[in-house]
């Protein structure tokens, strides 16, 4: 018996989130059945977070363990084999039996993208979130520092959805402003790929766990922040309150992105 741990990343649009379900498509499904396949049997594959419909993944992990004698590197090939072009098994390599994808991960890191100008893209509808009000980056970030360190948040989880606690820690938090220009001198770049990363804002949150929905309403609360109809301190007494039904709303799917998740044997597990 030999368990691997994959490194997975996929376009969300389409599928019914990670888990597999009983109607739809998901990811965890798709993988399970071609591991399946060249290992001979039904192979549960655990991911490291259920992330829902329409979420991508740069760097999801997930691990499984199967009765062949294989190679890591026929495990990438011949997975990706029976995988459709939008999910790739990135990586794979043989660990310890006792490792599981989700119960050993240290931390994980989310990015948020946010398309913020008047007309959307229609090459990156599927991976950002259209937002057109100018929207003040310097507001967003002095409302998201009370988000950092370890807090019940309560308030920004999904209504309805339960779990054993809410506390979780933010070990970051960090807004990039949306990049009107690239070029040195200020000028607007040339070309015809050039405009595709302007005008994007990116939030990135790293901590030790997210409830369900969190990342998404805290961008939502965020972005009530930055177009101002919240000030900044706002944020904070949402928090306070542990009540969802003060909270923004909940940011679409399209532009929430797993980005990678940290285990004990990486050295920036702390970090994220």
């Amino acid at each position: 018996m030999v368990t691997f741990k994959i490194t997975v990343a996929y376009d969300g649009s389409g599928f019914v989130g990670w888990q597999r379900q009983a109607h739809g498509t998901s990811i965890q499904g798709l993988i399970e059945d071609a591991v399946g396949a060249f290992a001979g049997r039904a192979v549960v594959v655990h991911g490291a977070g259920r992330t829902d419909a329409g979420v991508h993944a740069l760097g999801q992990v997930a691990s499984f363990t199967i009765d062949r004698d294989i190679d890591a590197g026929t495990v990438v090939r011949a997975t990706n084999a029976r995988l459709p072009d939008s999910v790739r098994v990135l990586d794979a390599e043989p660990v310890d039996p006792r490792f599981h994808a989700r119960h050993s991960a240290r931390g994980k890191t989310y990015a948020y993208r946010i398309l913020n100008r008047r007309v959307p893209d229609v090459f990156q509808r599927a991976y950002v979130w259209h937002v057109a009000a100018a929207l003040d980056a310097d507001a967003m970030a002095s409302a998201a520092r009370p988000l950092a360190g370890r807090h019940d948040f309560a308030a920004f989880q999904a209504s309805g959805a339960s779990t054993h606690t809410t506390e979780r820690t933010v070990r970051a938090i960090s807004i990039s402003p949306p990049r009107r220009t690239q070029n040195g001198d200020g000028s607007m770049p040339v070309g015809p790929f050039a405009g595709l990363e302007r005008d994007v804002m990116t939030i990135e949150i790293a901590g030790d766990g997210f409830l369900r929905h969190m990342v998404r309403t805290i961008v939502g609360s965020l972005v009530e922040i930055g177009s101002g109809r919240r000030e900044p301190e706002w944020l904070g007494r949402v928090l306070a309150s542990r009540d969802r039904a003060l909270a923004g709303p909940t940011a679409p799917a399209s532009g929430l992105f797993l980005v990678r998740v940290a285990y004990d044997a990486d050295p920036l597990a702390d970090e994220c």
